[in-house]
This record gives structure tokens, sequence and C-alpha cells, in this order.
């Protein structure tokens, strides 16, 4: 019998999102913590709020690659959630950019998610015009950093107002712009709750190109991909399928202690 594409493309590659998993912890101990539970690589929000030498120290001790983090966002304890489409705030969008494409540089990070931010219906129109002239300007900054900038349709029931929302809407944007260097952060969890048909999504979606990463969480209670709505052994065996090399970032919030519920990841790897 005819081996299929599951069974001979390679083994999928998750991250852990240290800024979910492991919080019991201090920041800089999840990444032990991640080496330990068996991930290779790891993801996060914002490592911009810790030392970078401590940061660097800890990915060098563990062998761990860091994989994606985000650009700063503006104030997030003030509820801002990115500046790329926000009225006035060029200067400090670009500033947030640059700085993000060095400290990538230092930590030898791939990819950066730039969030677009919050507006209101009628404030629609020019945050698009806004974020799509600031990520052609970004884009074209991180190709000459050789990193790669991600842009990640989000729920409006987790975050009311953001601006990008539908998986359609990302990959019009990064085919108008046309830069390899500007990718689709594909999160299954919020594609779940906006359009479903996740499976019909990823088959139209992974041949382009355009993802450049995948996140997962069990929908609705975004913990492990173990429960719920959407069917995570379904999706695993349709990613094998569909050979996405790439990594799976694990952003969900854990229903007791992380190590405990990582029953679903042995169960994937193998």
């Amino acid at each position: 019998m005819p081996a299929t594409a599951a069974s001979t493309s390679p083994p999928l590659k998750f991250a852990a999102n240290l800024s979910w998993l492991y919080t019991d912890l201090p920041f800089l101990d999840r990444f032990e913590a991640a080496a330990r539970d068996g991930f290779q690589g790891v993801e996060c929000l914002f490592p911009h709020e810790h030392p970078q030498a401590e940061v660097a120290a800890r990915l060098r001790d563990t062998g761990l690659q860091l994989v994606l983090f985000n650009a700063a966002p503006g104030n997030w304890a003030e509820g801002e959630r990115g500046l790329a489409s926000l009225d006035g705030r060029e200067p400090e969008f670009q500033a947030s950019i640059l700085s993000a494409l060095d400290l990538a540089g230092e930590l030898n990070c791939p990819r950066i998610h730039v969030m677009a931010g919050l507006c209101t219906a009628e404030q629609r129109d020019a945050a698009w015009a806004r974020y799509t002239q600031r990520l052609q300007w970004a884009a074209h900054q991180a190709q000459s950093h050789g990193r790669t900038l991600m842009i990640e349709p989000i729920n409006p029931r987790d975050m009311p107002g953001y601006l990008l929302t539908h998986q359609a809407h990302a990959h019009k944007l990064v085919q108008a712009i046309g830069s390899p260097h500007l990718q689709v952060q594909m999160d299954l969890y919020h594609c779940q709750i906006v359009e479903g048909d996740v499976t019909m999504s990823l088959r139209g979606y992974l041949p382009t190109g355009r993802v450049g990463h995948l996140q997962i969480a069990a929908v609705p209670d975004r913990g492990e991909p173990d429960q719920g709505e959407l069917n995570y052994p379904w999706v695993f065996d349709e990613l094998r399928r569909l050979n996405w090399q790439g990594w799976i970032g694990c952003e969900y919030r854990p229903r007791a202690s992380t190590t405990a519920g990582l029953g679903w990841l042995h169960a994937a790897s193998h």
C-alpha cells in the first residue's frame, strides 16, 4: 500500500508561547521549562520587556530557537493593540519596527508580528489606508534586515475593534504589497471563531506560500488543543498532508499546569 503524504512528511514543529505557557514561573525561567518538555522552538509577545542579554543567554543555554515575537504595540496597559493603523502615530510605529528588527537580528529570530491596531467602524477606511502604507514601508525595512513581518487576523470577540479579522483580507493585503518579507500569521483559534471551515482554509492558503506561521488553541476556551469544537488530530493530519514545514505556535491558556497538559503534544509528535 503506498505511503500517504501524512506519513512521509517531516514531523510537525511546535513552538511554546512563553507569554501564555508556564506562567507559574518567571518569564526567563520558562525557556528551560519548555526545553525540558521537549519543545525546540519558542515564541513570545514582548521580549523587549526583558533584558536582551538574559533572553539571549536562555536561548543559548537551552538550544531553543526564538521563532516569533511581537513588535512593540503601543501602550498595551492602556488598551492599545498595535500602531500600524493609528492616526498620528507613524513616527512611533516606524521606531517600533526598526527596534524590533534590530532585536530580531540580535536574537536570531526570523519573524516579527506587527499588530494592526483598533478602530471604530467609521474610522476603518482611513485606518486601512494607513495600515497598507505603513506595511509597505515596514516590509522594505524587513527586507534590508533579512526578516519577515507577519500580520494576524484576530477575532473581534477577544479583541473588539481590531482592524484585521479575516484571512481573506490579510491575504489580499499581502498580495497587494507583494513582498516576500510580509506574510500571514494564521491562528486557527481566531480563524475558527470568525470563519470556521478551517480545513478548506488551510487547503486554500498554505499552498500559496503567503502563510508564514501557524498558531493553535482550543475553541472556545482557548485551552490545550485537545478539546472543543476544533478537531486538532484531524488538523495535524491535514497539515502533514499539506506538507507544512513551518512552526506551529502554542498560544493557549493551560487549564492546569502546562506540563501536565501536554498529552496532546506527545500524541501529535508520534
